[in-house]
Formats: structure tokens, C-alpha cells, sequence
């Protein structure tokens, strides 16, 4: 037995003390870095609700007064809420019929029609837009705005209606007809309630995407928020006007977020006990109504798909191949692509930080953190650009007008997209690896880097997807925030639109329709595999 002598001293007790001590410290840097990080970045989502706080303290409450409460501003008001008023009902009584007859009924072909109903997401609102002008140069105004509005967002209704419908327990069905209720009762009394979550946050997304839009309204000459405020900067680059415009689209915004939680209700449904799952029941349609039934499909198909496909065909037909103008398309196209690519690696990068702080520390700090970053992606991207456009030429002003602004508009409004994937790919990488990691010796940041992140590498690679595709059909922040001599495919394709040279304009089109497609067909499975097919 060893025993230690008189006036020694045991180190090795020690030495183990300070092994740990070094451990703790690196752990708790990495984590004190990895929340910093997350920290820059949310207050940088924060910035343009700072931007509209602060310009309207610095314009002064007598000019804000003079700027808001006049006639235009009431004018835009009034056509944003007929806008949202006629398109938003119109896209969910859209939608959910397409979902009930791809998801519930007999209908023939009901695959491919669920597939053709998500395709219209491909074709970027502005370019739908260009179509229908090019078919009929007359059309301007609040109705066509409507009709053009439906056609382009009405997927956003669709896809989550059709996934909540394959997932909905048919049980409740069949004992409402034991009752007696006749199946439309049953669909207005079982099955819509059950999918008011779905509808609510699809209703919420085409309204946001209402608010925003700029190249669908301007080509069809329908005043709105964006286009006021664009041609504003644009025309006579009055600051303080622009910018209280842009104060109460902000407003308009958060006040639909608002109207959203407020009335999208507190039900849930869901199978209580055990019990087999069941395919959901399948109506059968007679011989008189399966007919009728397909003039729906039919005619969405060919009025989201057929006039903007058909419409590209004739001007590329008409332009010959004197129309691919590759000394103009391959740099715009190449532009795109570095901008995509640049953008979604950020993007990306940045959300990391918060992925993670969200699912290994879910704590209230770090919620309301990743909750900051949600904020920019429902302002409209004119907002976000003017914020960083204030931002750049009060503090930063080399900057202006520079690649660093466009990818930090990029960074402001997308990285919700990146986020979400990242959350759910970091969400499937188990924890013990990363003990065991650290318990080798590693340091956090190698044990996130080396093993975490490459077990979420599908989950960023899919987030990176999204954002890179909606850089490459980004418009109005690009508009304002690229530098002098930038030509993306987006403000080509805008450019010559601008100039009424739709035959030029057409291959721009094409690329971002051919472009979007992959984003189209992940939307489309994603929804297929979170409703289990």
C-alpha cells in the first residue's frame, strides 16, 4: 500500500484539477462564441424594425404627420386592403378545392394534377406578370392584380391544405356520418376546422407575399405600397417620404402577423389512444360530377401554367435565335450565379450559430434569438433595403452600393429558409456523438464541426438550396442595393421588360423558370414526406 510520506505533495490530483478546468474553459468559450455569434446576427434581423423606429423619431412627429395622413397614402391603404381582401379568399377557396379533389376524391389523374397544382411556384410572380401583359397589353388595374395574384401564390394554400388532408384521422368522419351529416356538412363541419393551421399560416404567407411584391404590380400598373415606394427612391430619392412609406408597410405587416395569431384559434386534432392508422377515406365521384371536377384542375393548369409557358414559347419562337444574346445572358447568368452561391454560403453559415443554440440549449434567450430572425424575412424586401441602405450611408458609407449591402439584404431576409432546415438537420444529429467527441479530447467547436455538422450537412444543403434560389428570382432589394453595372437574370429580365422588348426579355425568363424547378420539386416532396408517403 503507497502512502504519501510527510512533506510531500501529491500532484497528480492536481494535475487532474486542471485538466478540467482547461476543458470547462473551452467548452465554455466555444459556447460564449457560438452565442455571441448568434447575437450579431439577430440584431442584425432587428435592424429594419430599428430602421422605421428611428426614421420616424428623426422625421419629427409634424412631418410624419405631413408625409402619412395625406390623400396617396390613403389611396395605397384602400387598394392594399381590396387587394387582400378579394386575393387572399380567392387563393384559399383555391387551394383547398384543389386539395380535397387531389387528396379526397376519385378524381382521375389526381397525381398529376397535385403535381401541376405546385408548379406554379416555379415561375416567379413578376414573370406571370410579363405573360399575362404580353397576352393582353390592355389589362391593368385592381382585378387583373387579383387574377394574376391568385394564379402565382394560391400553391402556398395548396400544399399545406394537401399535406394536413393525408394526415387528417378519418374516424371522425365516418362517425359524423353515422350522425347523419350529409358529405358537404361534413366538409364544412369536420374536415375545415381541422385544417384551420394550415390554411391560417398559407393565408398568411400570400399575404406577406402581397405586401411585397413589386415587379407583378408595376408590369400590371397596380399601385401599391412597394411600387410607391420604389418609384419614390427611384424618381426623386426623397428620403423621408420613402421612408415613411415604408414605415407603414412595416406596420401593415406586423399587423397581419397580429390578425394571424389572433384568429387562427387554440383547437388541435389529433388521435387520442391507440389505434391503426388508416388511409383517409377516398369519395367517389359519379360519372356527371368527375366531369365537371376536372374543369377545375383543368382550368388552373392552364391559366397558372399555360398562359406564362405558352406566352415564353411564342416570343422565343417569334425572337429566333437571334434572341439568345449569350454575350448579354451568360454574364447576367453568371452574376446570378455567384450571387446565389455567395448569398446561400453566408446565409447559411450565419444561421449556424442559432441552429444550434436552438436545439442544444432551448432556453428563453436563446428562443426569442432565433424568433429576431423571423422578423425581416415577413417585412417586405423594399423595407429591408432601405434599411440597409440607411445603414450603409449613415455608418458605413463605402459600403454603399457595394456587393457586402446586397449580401446582407440577402442575409436579413433570407435566413429563416436556412434556419428551419438547419434546425431539423442539427435536430437529427444525437447529442452523445458530441460527448463522446469532447470526451476524446475535442474542442466544441471541432466536436460541432467535425461531427454535428456533417451529420446536418442534408439539412444545410437543402436550406442553402432554398436561399439560392430565391436570390436567383430576387428583385426589388437587388434593384436597390446592387452596385452600378450589376445584371442578374432577374434585373435583365426586369431591364427589358421596362423597355417593352418582351422577345429579349423571354430567354431571362426561361433560365429563372428552368432555374426554380428544383425548388418547386422539394417543396412538392417535403410536403409529400411530412404528411408519411
Amino acid at each position: 500500500m503507497n502512502a504519501v510520506q510527510p512533506g510531500s505533495v501529491s500532484t497528480a490530483p492536481v494535475g487532474a484539477d486542471l485538466s478540467i478546468l482547461r476543458r470547462r474553459r473551452k467548452r465554455n468559450g466555444a459556447a460564449r462564441w457560438v452565442t455571441a455569434s448568434a447575437l450579431v446576427v439577430s440584431l442584425l434581423a432587428l435592424t429594419p424594425l430599428a430602421f422605421v423606429a428611428a426614421v420616424s423619431v428623426e422625421t419629427g412627429w409634424a412631418t410624419v404627420q405631413q408625409l402619412v395622413f395625406r390623400p396617396r397614402v390613403a389611396e395605397l391603404l384602400v387598394n392594399t386592403a381590396l387587394l387582400g381582401v378579394l386575393a387572399v379568399p380567392l387563393a384559399v377557396a383555391l387551394g383547398v378545392a384543389l386539395a380535397w379533389l387531389t387528396e379526397r376524391t376519385d378524381l382521375a389523374f389526381r397525381r398529376g394534377w397535385s403535381l401541376l397544382a405546385a408548379a406554379p411556384l416555379a415561375i416567379p410572380a413578376f414573370v406571370h406578370s410579363y405573360a399575362w401583359i404580353s397576352l393582353a397589353p390592355a389589362i391593368h388595374g385592381l382585378f387583373p392584380a387579383v387574377l394574376v395574384s391568385v394564379l402565382a401564390y394560391f400553391p402556398f394554400i395548396y400544399l399545406p391544405a394537401a399535406a394536413a388532408m393525408r394526415r387528417l384521422d378519418p374516424s371522425i368522419e365516418d362517425v359524423a356520418e353515422s350522425l347523419g351529416l350529409k358529405p358537404w356538412a361534413i366538409f364544412f363541419r369536420v374536415v375545415l376546422p381541422q385544417l384551420r393551421l394550415a390554411v391560417w399560416g398559407g393565408a398568411l404567407l400570400v399575404g406577406l407575399h402581397l405586401l411585397a411584391e413589386y415587379g407583378l404590380f408595376a408590369l400590371i400598373r397596380f399601385d401599391t405600397f412597394t411600387t410607391a415606394i420604389f418609384d419614390q427612391f427611384q424618381s426623386s430619392f426623397n428620403g423621408p417620404a420613402a421612408n415613411m412609406l415604408a414605415g407603414v408597410l412595416a406596420l401593415c405587416c406586423l399587423g397581419m402577423l397580429i390578425l394571424e395569431s389572433g384568429t387562427r384559434g387554440k383547437a388541435r386534432y389529433a388521435r387520442l389512444g391507440p389505434g391503426s392508422a388508416r388511409q383517409p377515406r377516398i369519395h367517389r365521384l359519379g360519372r356527371r360530377t368527375a366531369v365537371m371536377a376536372q374543369l377545375l384542375p383543368l382550368a388552373t393548369a392552364a391559366l397558372a401554367l399555360g398562359v406564362p409557358l405558352i406566352t415564353l414559347g411564342r416570343w422565343l419562337v417569334e425572337g429566333g435565335i437571334e434572341v439568345w444574346r449569350l454575350e448579354e445572358i451568360l454574364p447576367a447568368l453568371g452574376q446570378t450565379l455567384l450571387y446565389g452561391t455567395v448569398g446561400a454560403l453566408l446565409t447559411t453559415l450565419a444561421a449556424i450559430p442559432i441552429a444550434w443554440l436552438s436545439v442544444r440549449s432551448p432556453g428563453r434567450f436563446h428562443r426569442f434569438l432565433e424568433g429576431c430572425n423571423y422578423i425581416s424575412s415577413a417585412l417586405p424586401g423594399i423595407v429591408v433595403a432601405l434599411a440597409v441602405v440607411t445603414l450603409s450611408v449613415r455608418f458605413a458609407r463605402p459600403l454603399y452600393q457595394t456587393v457586402i449591402t446586397v449580401l446582407l439584404g440577402y442575409l436579413l431576409m433570407f435566413l429563416p429558409r436556412a434556419l428551419v432546415s438547419l434546425r431539423a438537420g442539427i435536430a437529427q444529429a444525437p447529442v452523445e456523438l458530441e460527448n463522446i467527441a469532447r470526451s476524446l479530447g475535442r474542442t466544441p467547436s471541432q466536436a460541432l464541426w467535425g461531427i454535428t455538422m456533417r451529420l446536418a450537412a442534408p439539412g444545410a444543403g437543402a436550406g442553402a438550396a432554398l436561399v439560392f434560389l430565391a436570390i436567383v428570382n430576387e428583385l426589388t432589394a437587388t434593384l436597390l442595393l446592387a452596385p452600378n453595372g450589376t445584371y442578374t437574370l432577374a434585373t435583365g429580365f426586369w431591364a427589358l421588360t421596362s423597355e417593352i422588348d418582351y422577345t429579349a426579355a423571354a430567354p431571362y425568363a426561361l433560365i429563372m423558370v428552368l432555374m426554380s424547378l428544383p425548388l418547386t420539386w422539394l417543396l412538392y416532396r417535403q410536403s409529400q414526406r411530412v404528411a408519411g408517403r
